[in-house]
């Protein structure tokens, strides 16, 4: 292992590792589990905790469990030199302060935590401190997006001092938030990281990826130093801290671990409008099939009606593999509307629940697996695969990693999984990939 500092992730669904590979991601957060990734030899481990579908309240309690067990699993490995990264949302949605409040809590006193929310593979940037969408082209700030006016996480501004200040509720004015522009991450920082003192609050722009591994040369400097640094942050940054050489597995030739060449099972969560299009496409894609899970009947007060979906899309599954096309299955599209918070977040469980019996459900010899959304994504995993750990492969679209299942995996031995985000790729991506895997071009 080198000697830079582990970088340890925790993910609030599994999609941060989306700009890296060959490094393991964590479905469970035992202290045995944290120390197999602290033992691995790449440089970075993610700890899928998946907060982001979870209340304020189970939120902070995840995030805390996982610290308090990683102390005892750095101790036991002997471990002081680490950085810690809470990986959100390039979109600005997620529990903000609440999870870098409980890490801080629990890890012991940072001299600066970092808001770095650009991701350059799903077209964010950030400049001047505000945080841009690339849309068709055209920066949009992204408080003008869908993504600001999300039922669980809206918010009002895309220049990044005055989300602090509405997101820690005045707790930190937008005037007291450190600002490293594009000039002086340019020109170098280092000297102004080392003087940062008291878990001070600043937000990082960043235009291209050469920007944030300028930074995060900075950053592992001041490390080195002695100084302890917390992150925010979406993928791009853990490019730059990690500074992997390029994945050993091109992408388009990942079909090479498609299992005996048998047609697949796409499964979409993600309501989003991208992921909307992007289903659009790929059930225009030859060999795929729809099958839409009707959630709206989940409201119904018939007994048994969860089993009773779940039977009947289990039954179209297995006719449509039988008859060697991909079945795609997919919530409906129309999203519906609940009295508050903690309702919505319950029955979006309800659901996710009913799509991992679906994947449970799947048949055995399935090719390779799709996973379209971050909390389906992460469901996927620890809960429809039983994955304690898994090894990610790579990239097989920006932004989209695979991951594979171990061989002794008692279902699903040597499954491919793509895990791909609801709000990254243009309106192909998914049938692109599908195409990639099953050599369909």
């Amino acid at each position: 292992m080198s000697n830079k500092p582990k970088i340890i992730v925790l993910d609030d669904d599994p999609t941060g590792s989306q700009t890296v590979h060959s490094c393991l991601l964590l479905m469970r957060w035992d202290v045995e589990t944290l120390r197999l990734g602290l033992r691995d030899d790449s440089p970075i481990f993610f700890i899928l905790t998946n907060t982001r579908a979870l209340p304020p309240e189970s939120a902070t309690s995840v995030t805390k469990e996982v610290c308090q067990n990683l102390k005892l699993a750095l101790a036991a490995e002997g471990i002081t030199d680490f950085l810690v990264v809470s990986r959100s949302d390039s979109t600005l949605r997620g529990h903000y302060p609440i999870e870098t409040d409980a890490i801080a809590q629990e890890l012991g006193s940072f001299d600066a935590h970092f808001l770095v929310p650009a991701f350059f593979e799903g077209g964010r940037i950030t400049r001047d401190s505000i945080h841009y969408l690339m849309i068709d082209g055209v920066p949009t700030p992204v408080h003008e997006t869908e993504f600001a006016r999300d039922s669980v996480f809206a918010y009002h501004h895309s220049y990044l001092p005055k989300y602090v200040e509405e997101k820690t509720q005045g707790s930190i004015k937008a005037e007291s938030v450190e600002r490293f522009l594009l000039a002086d991450i340019r020109h170098g920082s280092l000297e102004r990281l080392l003087k940062l003192t008291g878990n001070q609050c600043a937000v990082v722009d960043g235009e291209t990826q050469t920007d944030l591994n300028r930074f995060a040369v900075d950053v592992l400097a001041a490390a080195s130093q002695g100084k302890r640094f917390l992150f925010r942050s979406a993928a791009s940054i853990l490019t730059a801290l990690a500074a992997l050489p390029p994945q050993a597995i091109a992408a388009e030739n990942m079909a090479e671990y498609v299992r005996q060449g048998k047609p697949g099972a796409v499964i979409v969560g993600s309501h989003v409008k991208k992921t909307t299009q992007q289903l659009a496409a790929l059930l225009e894609v030859a060999g795929t099939v729809g099958v839409e899970v009707n959630v709206g009947r989940l409201l119904s007060d018939q007994p048994d009606i969860d089993a009773q979906i779940l039977s009947e899309i289990t039954e179209d599954v297995k006719t449509i593999h039988h008859n060697g096309k991909t079945p795609v299955v997919y919530t409906s599209r129309q999203e519906l509307i609940f009295n508050d918070v903690k309702t919505r977040l319950d029955f979006g469980i309800r659901v996710s629940r009913l799509l991992m019996d679906v994947v449970r459900n799947l048949p055995s010899d399935i090719g390779f697996l799709i996973s379209k959304g971050g909390i389906t994504s992460n469901d996927v995993l620890s809960t429809g695969l039983a994955l304690t750990s898994a090894r990610l492969l790579g990239q097989i679209l920006p932004g989209c990693s695979m991951v594979i299942t171990p061989p002794d995996h008692p279902q699903f031995p040597k499954l491919p999984v793509v895990l791909f985000p609801g709000n990254v790729g243009d309106a192909d991506a998914l049938g692109k990939i599908y195409q990639r895997l099953t050599k369909n071009t």
